[in-house]
């Protein structure tokens, strides 16, 4: 996902001045072996925050970070330029993981039903294990706290309903179907989606699997409902004969198509 990562990194308000684990080797062996070092002190850096994040909420600070890490906070800014450059290394790795674990399932070789429930799952078990690093970045405390530009939230809800709509796009002309009710159909999924994470991280009235259910039914009760509309029957149950999936490319090549 390294493509993700550049993408979050260029909205920032200002580009960090610190190595990222997307720069190619200089050729210089020692100059590129401190650099690595860097970026992997960065990552554990990040990985720090994730756990503060975890325990002070997003409200949290440098001090807080530097803490967990076991370090003093100069040595926390020799890696960061800012508590800004930091948050938006936190909004990097929350992109990060979420996408390693969605789109293999929405690529998943399932059963229509069962392959909804499972991209549903990968969303929510992402915002269960990091509830506070969603809340930093979902209602707009990131932009507020430190003047950070990028909104993490938007920009992947647009990349999530992008990719679905190619997607359901391809699967509603295999059927023969309109496919110009795939981007509002997407869009609408993605932010039916996020609405009901937000309500389910606040109250809790149910597990995590029965709200993965309800909406698996919702959103299949819709597909169900606009294909039979046309006359098409299709089983829930049973994998499609045509597995369609999201082509995810890396930055590398989608920046080499612009030179």
């Amino acid at each position: 996902m390294t493509w993700v990562i550049e993408r979050v990194k260029r909205n920032s308000k200002q580009s960090s001045k610190h190595p990222t684990a997307g720069e190619a080797d200089t050729g210089d062996a020692r100059r590129d072996r401190w650099r690595k070092h860097r970026i992997a002190r960065r990552a554990e850096f990040v990985e720090a925050a994730l756990r503060a994040l975890d325990t002070h909420g997003p409200d949290l600070g440098m001090e807080d970070v530097a803490a967990e890490a076991g370090v003093t906070k100069p040595v926390l800014y020799r890696h960061f330029d800012d508590k800004a450059d930091l948050y938006v290394a936190l909004g990097q790795r929350g992109t990060e993981i979420l996408f390693q674990r969605l789109i293999p399932a929405i690529n998943s070789e399932l059963a229509p039903v069962p392959r909804i429930r499972m991209a549903l799952d990968a969303f929510f078990s992402v915002i269960e294990e990091h509830p506070n690093l969603y809340r930093l970045l979902a209602r707009g405390g990131l932009q507020e706290k430190v003047l950070v530009k990028s909104d993490v939230v938007a920009e992947d809800k647009e990349l999530i309903a992008t990719a679905l709509t190619a997607l359901l796009g391809d699967y509603m002309r295999m059927f023969n179907m309109d496919s110009g009710a795939a981007e509002p159909w997407a869009h609408g999924i993605v932010g039916m989606v996020q609405s009901t994470g937000e309500w389910w991280l606040e109250r809790r009235s149910m597990g995590r699997d029965s709200v993965v259910e309800y909406l698996t039914q919702i959103i299949w009760a819709a597909i169900d409902g606009l294909s039979r509309q046309q006359g098409i029957v299709i089983d829930p149950n049973l994998p499609l004969e045509e597995n369609k999936v999201v082509q995810m490319r890396k930055a590398q090549e989608t920046q080499a198509e612009g030179q």
